[in-house]
């Protein structure tokens, strides 16, 4: 990206002042002020009550980052994880005990569920209230195995292997089938057993028990490898406003730790992940009818196109050369993504000569789960708080 011009750079560094309306920060409304989201519904209540599956490998941290900005704005309360963790001690089923706070007097009513967990819904309905939305995303299997493969390399299922294709061929065993990252690790996240294979005898009932079973407890499904659409699916949904669901892509690799996968691996996936295969064919399908009944095709090409003109004029004011860069060149260690097995997420600098106001809202927008998650519990639960609960805990 070009440098602007010294005499340039108070126009095009500030979010509230010499920007497009489309971008412009409104104090009042506490969110930006829209130059081409006019056939917003106004009828719509905004939904805050919400419950987010966050799945592994999907794009979860970048939504679960949307949700985050938007509780923060807005002053709603999280269910986040005891002892500042950023997983509801998953894989554990999800129990409500996880949520900090709960097993004391000072429990409070939560807002937004959107930590790793594996889901339960009868412990979740015990903490949520009863008008939560619940949805969740899915990714295809095939891409998804091997990002999951890169990312938790250092498991024992995956470290005894050279290769994604090795463990295919030579990793299969008891272990890995139980293994929960190692197999259908969609159908696991969503409270299901994850043994099935393409040769179980009865797989057929198992794939319709566990289709049905999502569906009844998930009002919404997105899907990774249309992201945008899902946004604004999303944004519907929720009745939001388009700067509701803008983000920019957090916990992404670089393409240096990207490995190509051939058609003989991508068969082999589809029926070691049969349950994880059948789940993204079906809500792969039925997400394009809640694109025709709930937004319309036209209506949807349009909106995705005004999300992309607006991310575009957040990477403008926001990115340093527009793009994310490898975890060596991150200046900022507040906002350097967490590594994991051999995996090389990427990460984001902010444009220099930023006002103060413009570089925290730049700053949310590219702060990874880790961090974000802390400054939540940091906010929800000051000192005093913690240590009163702490002592409550020990009385129990």
């Amino acid at each position: 990206m070009k440098t602007p011009p010294k005499e340039d750079l108070k126009e095009t560094r500030r979010w509230n002042e010499g920007t497009p309306p489309l971008v412009q920060w409104n104090e009042g409304a506490g969110k930006l002020s829209s130059g081409g989201n006019q056939n917003f519904k106004k009828t719509c209540q905004p939904k805050s009550h919400i419950v987010f599956l966050k799945t592994h490998k999907t794009a979860s941290s970048t939504i679960q980052n949307i949700l985050y900005r938007y509780g923060e704005n807005r002053g709603l309360t999280f269910a986040l994880p005891r002892n500042k963790h950023n997983q509801l001690s998953y894989p554990r089923y999800f129990d409500t005990r996880f949520v900090n706070g709960v097993e004391s007097k000072l429990s409070m009513p939560f807002d937004i569920l959107c930590n790793h967990m594996r889901f339960k819904n009868p412990e979740v309905k015990k903490l949520m209230p009863q008008d939560s939305f619940y949805f969740s995303i899915v990714r295809n299997p095939v891409a998804m195995m091997e990002s999951m493969y890169i990312y938790y390399k250092y498991l024992g299922v995956f470290r005894r292997t050279k290769s994604l294709e090795d463990f295919l061929d030579n990793g299969l065993n008891i272990l890995s089938l139980l293994h929960n990252y190692a197999h259908n690790n969609l159908a696991f996240d969503f409270g299901f057993d994850n043994i099935a294979t393409a040769d179980t005898p009865d797989l057929e009932t198992i794939v319709n028990e566990v289709i049905t079973g999502i569906e009844q407890d998930f009002h919404l499904i997105l899907i990774t490898e249309y992201f945008d659409e899902s946004m604004i699916l999303l944004k519907h949904s929720l009745c939001w406003s388009l700067e509701d669901v803008v983000s920019f892509k957090l916990n992404s690799r670089h393409d240096q730790s990207r490995k190509s996968i051939s058609q003989i691996t991508a068969e082999k996936i589809k029926r070691w992940n049969v349950l994880d295969w059948r789940i993204y064919e079906h809500f792969n399908a039925t997400f394009w009818h809640k694109v025709r009944s709930l937004v319309g095709e036209e209506e949807m090409k349009r909106e995705v196109s005004q999300l992309k003109e607006l991310q575009a004029k957040l990477t403008s004011i926001c990115l340093e050369g527009g793009e994310a860069v490898n975890p060596r060149l991150i200046r900022d260690e507040a906002v350097m993504p967490f590594q994991s097995g051999t995996a090389v997420i990427q990460g984001y600098n902010l444009n220099r000569n930023l006002d103060i106001q413009t570089k925290t809202k730049c700053q949310r927008l590219i702060m990874p789960e880790l961090q974000f998650t802390k400054l939540l519990y940091e906010k929800q639960f000051p000192e005093t708080g913690l240590k009163v609960e702490r002592k409550r805990w020990r009385k129990n």
